[in-house]
This record gives structure tokens, C-alpha cells and sequence, in this order.
């Protein structure tokens, strides 16, 4: 039994949670694009059936994430977790193995569930049974890790299907992530503050800080009958509709006006404002903003970036730049900063059942979002102005709801 004295433990479980998030990313949010290229190149099938794979493999996921708060209540976060790693490392060497569409199709069903148990609502389970009126900042810490893994695996995919065929990447990669996700879940994720006799952020006072004990339970359907709710899972699916449909066409836009090699390294470049916004965001936002507010001016930072892009008709290195870089800002906090809007605004209890939630709403529309900008980028032409357009116009219609939800007094 461990005395009181023991190090703060709260800040391990954000490093293991990080790197959670490096493979659950890594894996089943940045590798489907390189799995399309691969299966394509290997089984000549079209680019429209593994696509449909992919929005299958997202929208098996965002069925389990709902769930998860009961699989949680019945079996504990660190045996879903385990076996969601599992599942995810079988699906991937589905979809290297099948030889039949109807096999990819299958293995996007244990990819998609599993990738969620290393996804959004996991790292917030994982994390705030810890942190209350640190949060912020524990939280953006740990989703960074989702960042960095796209900054990991993107290249490191490439190179290993290179290298050594696309079954035995995908081998060795889930073979590592069953390896390490499962030991810091025994060893790290599975301890709770009880077992240590610690306290949220380390400091007694801290326990009863930014619970939302004021306002009233909403056990089962009444969440869905909750304004704040309703408006908060409109806003994160609004903004992550633009967000992922942009981002599906934007190397492809770049790519011409700077040439393939210069647009992946200003893509990368996307990739670190995203961490050094979710990091600008988690650690100077006071303890009792308005959080709802501080989600509209992340979109704001992100809709000037596109209005620079708009602005230079996708002409001039530096224009290009500037507005994808303000774009990634704001990319980072389109995933975190809607779990601390609920803790801000719910009660402990139903924080653990709203946020799987509105990840799930998320998940399931920003599916069909590279395949609702590539008709609009079909439709409009060569030029990218009518994607750009649609892009401002989804992530005001984000702040609006952001902002329509707020709660009065």
C-alpha cells in the first residue's frame, strides 16, 4: 500500500496517455490514407471502394465510442483499452491480407472500434479521474501526443510498406502497439488516484474545483435534451467537418503552386501549429473561462488562415504558408477543447457519458467529409475557391453553436 507521500502520479498517466494517443492516431487516424495508396497499388482495386473503406472504418468507430462509458463501467478502461489495441492490430493486417473486397470491408470494422479505445474520449477517461482545475493543461500535454503521431507514423508507414511489404508493416507496427499500450496500462493507467490515496491535480483543494456540481443531473436521454449538449456536439462535428474535409485536399492544392516536395514539408509545418496551438490554448486559458469562447477564437485563428488562402488564390510561397500555419493552429483544438467545455458545464457523472458522445456525433459526420469537399472540389472546378468557401462557412455555422449553447448566469 502506497503512502499519501508519494509523487503525484496524475502527471504519468498524461505521459502515457501521450503516447496512447502517438499510436492510437498514428494508426487509425493517419495511416487510412496510406492504407488506401497501399491496397490500391497491391489489389488494382478503385479509389472509390477502399475510400468507402475508410468512411466505414470511421463509422464503425464513432458506434463503439458511445459505448465505451459502459464497456468502461463493466470491464475498466485498461482491459477495454488492451483488447481495443488488439483488435486494431488484427484489422490492420486485414486490410494487408484481404484479398476480397468484403475482407478489407471486414477488417475496417475491428480497425474502427479499436482505434477508438486509443482515441479522444479514451485519453479523456485516461486523464481526468486526475485533474480537475488542471486540466487544460493535462489534457492538451496528452492530446499532443495525437499530433505526433501523425509527425511519426505518416513518413514511418511510408518507409516500412517500402521496405518491407505492407503485411509485415503492419505486423511489426501492432505487434509494438499491443506491447506498449498494454504495459502502460498495467503499469501506469491502471492505478487511480484511490489506490495511491492522491487527489486530482495533487492538491486537496482541487477535488471540488470546475465539477459543474451547480447545475442539474441529466441521466440518460435528458443529455440529449440538454441545449448545452446539443449545441456542443453540433459545434466539435461542425468544426471537425471543415477541419478533416479540408485537410483531405489541401497537399493535393498546395502541391501544384509549390511542387510535392516543398507542400509535404509545409503540411508538416500544419502538424507542429497544431501542437503549439492545443499548447498556447491548455496552459494560458484561466481556470474559469469561458471555454466556449476560447473554442471560437481557435476557429477564428483557423478561418483567417483560410481567408489568406482564399485571399492569394493559392499563389505565392509566403501567402501559402501564413495560412496554412494559422490553419493548424486551431486543428488540435478542435479535438481538445470540447471535453473541457463539458467538465466545465455538466456534472462529473455525465462528463464521462457526454464526451464519448459528441465524439461519436463527430466521428460519424467528419466520415463524409473528404467525400462531400471532393464533390464540391469536382463540381467547382481546378480552382479551390468554393472549398475554401465551404470551409468558412461550416466553421462559422461551428460558432455559432458554440455560442448559442452557452449557459446564462
Amino acid at each position: 500500500m502506497h503512502g499519501p507521500t508519494r509523487p503525484f502520479h496524475g502527471w504519468r498517466v498524461v505521459a502515457g496517455a501521450f503516447v496512447v494517443a502517438v499510436f492510437g492516431w498514428g494508426l487509425g487516424f493517419y495511416g487510412p490514407p496510406v492504407y488506401l495508396h497501399a491496397v490500391t497499388a497491391a489489389r488494382g482495386w478503385p479509389v472509390a471502394l477502399v475510400s468507402a473503406a475508410i468512411t466505414v472504418h470511421y463509422l464503425a468507430g464513432a458506434g463503439l465510442v458511445a459505448m465505451l462509458p459502459r464497456l468502461y463501467a463493466r470491464w475498466g478502461l485498461a482491459t477495454v483499452t488492451r483488447v481495443g489495441t488488439v483488435a486494431l492490430a488484427v484489422g490492420l493486417c486485414g486490410w494487408a491480407a484481404a484479398e476480397e473486397p468484403w475482407q478489407l470491408f471486414a477488417a475496417t470494422l475491428l480497425t474502427g472500434g479499436g482505434w477508438v479505445t486509443l482515441g479522444a474520449a479514451a485519453i479523456n477517461a485516461m486523464v481526468a479521474p486526475w485533474f480537475v482545475r488542471l486540466r487544460p493543461k493535462a489534457l492538451s500535454s496528452a492530446y499532443n501526443g495525437a499530433s505526433v503521431g501523425g509527425i511519426v507514423f505518416s513518413p514511418l508507414w511510408v518507409l516500412l510498406i517500402e521496405r518491407f511489404g505492407f503485411l509485415a508493416a503492419t505486423a511489426a507496427v501492432g505487434l509494438a502497439a499491443i506491447v506498449v499500450v498494454g504495459w502502460l496500462m498495467v503499469r501506469v493507467v491502471a492505478v487511480t488516484p484511490d489506490d495511491l490515496g492522491q487527489v486530482p491535480d495533487g492538491e486537496a483543494a482541487a477535488a471540488a474545483a470546475g465539477t459543474g456540481a451547480e447545475v442539474a443531473a441529466l441521466p440518460g436521454p435528458l443529455l440529449w435534451r440538454d441545449r448545452s449538449f446539443r449545441s456542443l456536439a453540433a459545434g466539435m462535428s461542425l468544426g471537425l467537418f471543415a477541419q478533416i474535409g479540408l485537410l483531405a485536399h489541401l497537399f493535393s492544392l498546395i502541391a501544384g503552386p509549390l511542387g510535392p516536395g516543398l507542400a509535404g514539408v509545409v503540411a508538416g509545418l500544419a502538424t507542429v501549429a497544431a501542437i503549439l496551438g492545443r499548447t498556447l490554448f491548455g496552459w494560458l486559458m484561466p481556470a474559469g473561462a469561458d471555454r466556449r469562447r476560447w473554442a471560437c477564437a481557435s476557429y477564428a485563428v483557423q478561418a483567417a488562415g483560410v481567408v489568406v488562402l482564399l485571399a492569394s488564390g493559392l499563389e505565392g510561397p509566403v501567402a501559402i504558408l501564413t495560412g496554412v500555419l494559422l490553419f493548424g493552429f486551431g486543428i488540435g483544438n478542435a479535438t481538445s477543447l470540447p471535453p473541457l467545455i463539458a467538465q466545465a458545464e455538466f456534472r462529473r457523472e455525465d462528463v464521462a457519458r457526454a464526451v464519448p458522445m459528441i465524439v461519436a456525433v463527430a466521428q460519424a459526420t467528419y466520415a463524409f467529409a473528404p467525400a462531400a469537399f471532393g464533390l464540391v472540389r469536382g463540381w467547382s472546378g481546378p480552382g479551390a475557391e468554393a472549398m475554401l468557401v465551404l470551409t468558412l462557412v461550416v466553421q462559422a455555422l461551428a460558432v455559432v453553436a458554440f455560442l448559442a449553447g452557452r449557459r446564462r448566469g
